[in-house]
């Protein structure tokens, strides 16, 4: 199954995520709804939704994800918490080395710390990053708050030995924090 990532900018108005969030899961086809926490605008919204939706809604991206390792279901974001979207900008050839790679510290990772990957994705190749031998990858985590993401850091963990290898194989990274805003 393929998804639609969608990074809006809607009004400025204190419930604007929530109307929107309101509106969309009437669509069965729409996943999730994230409000910005850390990184984004306020006024921005992202919705993670199954290929090919129509929003209603002018969005300023859209980008095609295939997920690799995860998600392996059609399955939504656990509520609660807080989720980190990673956007990782990888040399083109290495994204079965940085799947593989994520894939094997990921059971170290969700042990350790209160933590739980809901998807690595892919991104649709662009023209740009074809020309430039690269490629993008969202890595979506639901960590119990931002307390256990610095946590999470810890250099001596099996899981970040690995995460080292895999970060030699990247260009660069941006990480930032969202809620899932509830259903109903």
């Amino acid at each position: 199954m393929e998804y639609d990532y969608f990074q809006l900018r809607l009004g400025r108005e204190r419930t604007a995520q929530k109307a929107l969030a309101d509106r969309l899961h009437a669509t069965s086809d729409v996943v999730a709804v994230f409000a910005p926490l850390l990184g984004f605008a306020s006024n921005e919204a992202l919705v993670l939704a199954r290929a090919g939706v129509e929003l209603g809604v002018p969005a300023e991206t859209v980008d095609r994800l295939t997920p690799t390792l995860r998600p392996t279901q059609d399955i939504r974001p656990e509520p609660g918490g807080i989720y980190v979207h990673n956007w990782f900008t990888i040399d083109g050839e290495a994204v079965d080395e940085f799947v593989r790679l994520s894939g094997e510290a990921w059971p170290d990772f969700e042990r350790r710390f209160e933590t739980k990957i809901y998807g690595l994705f892919l991104a649709a190749e662009s023209e740009a990053e074809r020309a430039d031998g690269a490629r993008r990858l969202l890595l979506m985590t639901r960590y119990r708050d931002l307390g256990e993401w610095q946590v999470s850091r810890d250099p001596t963990s099996d899981a970040m030995q690995v995460f080292l290898r895999r970060r030699e194989l990247t260009r660069a990274s941006l990480a930032r924090a969202c809620i899932v805003m509830p259903r109903g």
